[in-house]
């Protein structure tokens, strides 16, 4: 069962008469699928807001009309492009003992000791994983704990996120999600102290050049 639910009314009306629906407060909407029939149905337009809202693209959600329940995914929000109002959703109907493919936000949790305690700034790779799963299995988003990043050099990769039995990540296992890096600030200093060292090393051998032709000179 989703977690999300909107109740809808079979739609008859269609093409340019829908402004009457949208005039009477509803959504026209359609419900598709690679197993049935596309299904017009209208939608009151607050609750449908507030369904969209929380449920966003990666949760499902049960629209119930004319007595037949159908578990679907958001696929297209239309607005106004003025007063940026729904008027027209599309809806796919998911086969739920098929597996799918779909992105999934990365949510960054917790924080860095490293980054913290300002001995290094923190990277950060894609936003999303794009992973294979069963409809039962989607979630809002896929949460990384960079708690465990303590020190500069510090990374965590694609193959380091761990999900649910089932579940596949697509993206490259070596794709970077997070890592702790130097600052500027560190790498100015250091290579300030590596020039000075190669300053220092290169000074003597100038001294004992110079002493060589004093002693030339003498002779």
């Amino acid at each position: 069962m989703a977690e999300f639910t909107i109740d809808a009314q079979p739609r008859t009306v269609t093409g340019k008469k829908v402004g009457v629906l949208r005039r009477e407060g509803f959504v026209p909407a359609t419900v598709y699928g690679p197993k049935s029939d596309p299904v017009n149905v209208q939608i009151p337009y607050r609750p449908l807001e507030l369904a969209l809202l929380k449920a966003g693209g990666s949760n499902l959600i049960d629209i119930t009309s004319g007595g037949k329940k159908h578990t679907v995914l958001v696929r297209e929000v239309q607005r106004n492009p003025i007063t940026r109002k729904i008027t027209h959703v599309d809806f796919f109907e998911l086969d739920l003992t098929a597996r799918l493919r779909t992105d999934v936000p990365l949510q960054l949790v917790g924080e860095s000791p490293a980054v913290e305690a300002r001995l290094g700034v923190l990277i950060t790779g894609p936003t999303s994983l794009h992973v294979e799963l069963l409809p039962s299995q989607l979630m809002d988003h896929i949460a990384v704990d960079i708690s465990v990043l303590t020190e500069v050099g510090q990374s965590i990769h694609v193959a380091d996120i761990k999900l649910e039995a089932g579940i596949v990540i697509l993206n490259d296992p070596e794709e970077l999600i997070a890592r702790v890096s130097q600052t500027a600030a560190a790498r100015a200093d250091e290579e300030e102290l590596a020039e000075g060292e190669e300053g220092a090393g290169s000074a003597e051998p100038e001294v004992v050049r110079r002493h060589k032709d004093e002693d030339e000179d003498e002779d």
